[in-house]
């Protein structure tokens, strides 16, 4: 008589960021979900600064890595993640869980361990500005002054609407600036309160960076906000958050998989809600750069927002 041997469960390397907006939650009740088919390996959040370190060190020791946290956790371990190819599995405990939106990773946290432990891995595309990755949104102008802004009280003790409060009050105080923006072999000089260029479809709390975006479509989505008057973009807001603002005559779009954006001093570089480098800034695609578990669907668009 042949014993069937029982088939070995896969191996993770859990970490959860205490520092995000749910990281000190309970999750047990997850745990217990997660154990049912994987094996799970503790590790101790070693600080956004050092988890893409710490996954290199580790990667010989599991078969993935699942991560609770928002999007600047899962900025912080993007390099990692391309470097040992250990696929990603996400659990939601941020502010807005922009990433997990345009992937249509349940934010309910035991659905989404229900996609990790049962689901397939899907390729990913990483957006890069000078070396850094990110998953969702690099922008450089309003978006970089409100990450700049927004600490870490305000998103625990507001949530979404603390993008809100600071945004309208940097609205008021915004002024254009002039950009360089080489592309497709032209280059374009600009009046712009502010330019993003995007890899996934969400940011800021839910905005639309273009309404058919997907994080796996081998291309970047920008766009420049070439208003006026801070009115004017409150009218567009609607427009921003459906994705649809290319439709409109001051908001220069185009797709591209390179472009290169000067100022004529040096302005931060907001990624993923992270200041990490400084303009001149080089973007460009790396497609399917990781996988990550993620329903085999795309995400709806039009998600209710508040900020920008």
């Amino acid at each position: 008589m042949t014993t069937l041997r029982p088939i070995p469960r896969r191996r993770a390397l859990f970490l959860v960021n205490p520092g995000a907006r749910q990281g000190t939650a309970s999750l047990h009740a997850v745990r217990e979900l997660l154990a049912r088919d994987l094996e799970l390996i503790d590790v101790r959040w070693p600080g956004a600064g050092s988890v893409s370190d710490m996954i290199r060190a580790r990667a010989g020791e599991a078969e993935l890595v699942i991560i609770g946290g928002g999007d600047g956790t899962l900025n912080a371990a993007a390099s990692g993640l391309f470097d040992t190819q250990l696929p990603l599995g996400v659990l939601p405990l941020g502010t807005a869980n922009d990433f997990a939106r345009t992937l249509a990773i349940p934010t309910d946290l035991a659905a989404a361990a229900g996609v990790i432990g049962s689901g397939t891995p899907r390729p990913i595309d990483l957006g890069e500005v000078n070396g850094h990755p990110f998953l969702n949104v690099a922008s450089i102008g309003f978006s970089a002054d409100l990450a700049r802004e927004l600490t870490q009280d305000a998103k625990r003790r507001f949530g979404v609407l603390g993008y809100a409060i600071v945004a309208a009050r940097l609205l008021i105080q915004s002024r254009l600036f002039t950009a360089f923006i080489e592309h497709d072999g032209t280059v374009e000089t600009v009046r712009t309160l502010q330019v993003s260029v995007g890899n996934g479809r969400h940011y800021g709390g839910g905005m639309t960076v273009e309404a058919t975006a997907t994080a796996d479509d081998g291309k970047l989505d920008f766009y420049s906000l070439e208003v006026d008057h801070w009115w004017r973009l409150l009218a567009l807001l609607p427009s921003l958050r459906r994705g649809t603002q290319g439709a409109w005559d001051d908001v220069r779009t185009f797709r591209t998989t390179e472009v290169v954006v000067r100022t004529s001093r040096p302005r931060p570089v907001n990624t993923d809600g992270e200041l990490v480098t400084y303009t001149p800034a080089h973007f460009r695609i790396r497609p399917s750069a990781i996988r990550v578990y993620a329903p085999q669907v795309p995400a709806a668009p039009g998600l209710p927002v508040l900020a920008l």
